[in-house]
């Protein structure tokens, strides 16, 4: 067994030690973002990191209330001056699994030395480069991946980031999903792992992960994770948005991975037809409310339970996840450790 997989299947184990801290320091959190009085929060991440910083960003500003941004650490890094505007009166956050990647470090550096630039750090290095600048320091270490490419971390990450929002959006109904999700976590992994490798497992080329909403930016984890643990071409786009220009590349070589929900659900199931049609292989996900019609699809998985949507991104993010593996023990790569990758990056 990979250490891969081993850390995916023992994400759940993680979220709940996640979960427990998080709700444990909710005052000292709401309490440390009110005191600093900005008008606005910005995201900064790097890869992985900066596909949960797009999802966070969307969840602060639907759910907190509070203008948010999600930049990429390198691009901050050259581009500082030029995002002066956007960066005036905020609060930068970090999500990080190691807490040492220099573009994200070296830009929080630079933006401090320029003024005031209060930090909120995440990581799952205790003692990290970013945690000893950081402000206020969260700290998950159970989630730190050991492989290079990241699952356990990033769906902890994702968690952490949305009960931030919602802490300070005072979302009840989100945080008591999450704690769902979580219950229902291992039942869910046993009833769907075995279906999914079975429908991905043939000689596909091209990845295309369908999400919308706060969930966008975890597809584009999600095509990451395909990328680098499986070295094939990945991408993610807005469910509908694939018809502008996408679909094109979209063939018998294709797998799709879809993100559904009751919302407009005709012009969905018309998309996967439209899919199919071209030759692709379809997986749908849905939460325990939505209707997927089999017909439509190849596979159809549905959660455990009715969940508020971001929340939903937990189990979805577990179908690329094991997709790549499947793929990668196929083609006999070795998921731990992707040639040309590190686990961070240090300039």
């Amino acid at each position: 067994m990979s250490l891969t997989y081993s850390e995916i299947k023992s994400q759940y184990a993680a979220l709940q030690q996640t979960y427990d801290y998080m709700l444990s320091n909710r005052t000292a959190i709401t309490e440390f973002v009110r005191s600093q009085g900005k008008s606005s929060v910005a995201f900064i991440g790097c890869g992985s990191s900066y596909t949960l910083s797009v999802s966070a960003a969307f969840s602060f500003r639907l759910r907190a209330g509070l203008p948010a941004s999600a930049l990429a650490g390198g691009d901050l890094l050259l581009n500082a001056d030029a995002y002066a505007p956007l960066l005036r009166d905020t609060l930068l956050a970090a999500p990080s699994r190691s807490g040492s990647t220099s573009e994200i470090v070296e830009a929080v550096r630079l933006l401090k030395s320029q003024g005031e630039a209060p930090l909120l750090a995440l990581s799952c290095v205790a003692d990290s480069a970013l945690a000893e600048i950081a402000d206020f320091a969260l700290t998950l270490p159970w989630a730190f991946d050991h492989s290079v490419c990241q699952t356990r971390t990033v769906t902890n990450l994702f968690a952490a980031n949305l009960m931030l929002a919602a802490f300070l959006g005072n979302d009840e109904a989100v945080i008591a999903d999450i704690g769902k999700a979580i219950a229902d976590g291992d039942a869910y992994m046993s009833r769907v792992e075995s279906s999914i490798r079975q429908v991905s497992d043939y000689a596909w080329t091209n990845a295309v992960i369908l999400a919308d909403g706060e969930l966008n930016g975890l597809a584009a984890e999600g095509a990451i994770a395909l990328t680098e643990i499986a070295k094939v071409q990945a991408h993610a786009y807005h469910v509908l948005d694939v018809r502008h220009g996408p679909m094109v590349t979209v063939g018998p070589d294709t797998l799709v991975i879809a993100h559904l929900t009751n919302r407009g659900a005709e012009h969905q199931r018309k998309l996967m037809q439209d899919i199919r049609a071209r030759g692709a292989k379809v997986i749908a996900f849905g939460d325990a409310s939505v209707t997927i019609a089999q017909s439509d699809v190849d596979l159809a998985i549905t959660a455990e339970s009715q969940l508020s949507l971001p929340v939903q991104g937990i189990p979805f993010l577990f179908i690329p996840q094991i997709v790549a593996l499947c793929s990668a023990e196929r083609q006999g790569f070795n998921p731990d450790q992707p040639e040309g990758l590190t686990a961070w990056v240090k300039l």
